[in-house]
């Protein structure tokens, strides 16, 4: 479970916090490589804003935003 204290944050800023990147220069290529799912849709964008509740998948990995 990821808890934030904002209103979203973005894939990327959640690959930060769960050690999937240490840049967010890798985000780029790696929103790419890695197999990524939010709510059971795949996802590719970096940007993408993420709600209490969205629940993503890296590479069979599950985190809940709260």
């Amino acid at each position: 479970m990821i808890k934030i204290d904002t209103e979203y944050i973005t894939l990327q800023q959640l690959m930060k916090m769960t050690d999937w990147i240490s840049s967010g220069g890798q985000a780029k290529f790696m929103v790419k490589e890695l197999d990524i799912s939010v709510n059971g849709e795949f996802e590719d964008r970096r940007g993408r804003k993420l709600y209490p509740n969205d629940v993503v998948i890296i590479e069979d990995k599950e985190y809940k935003i709260a």
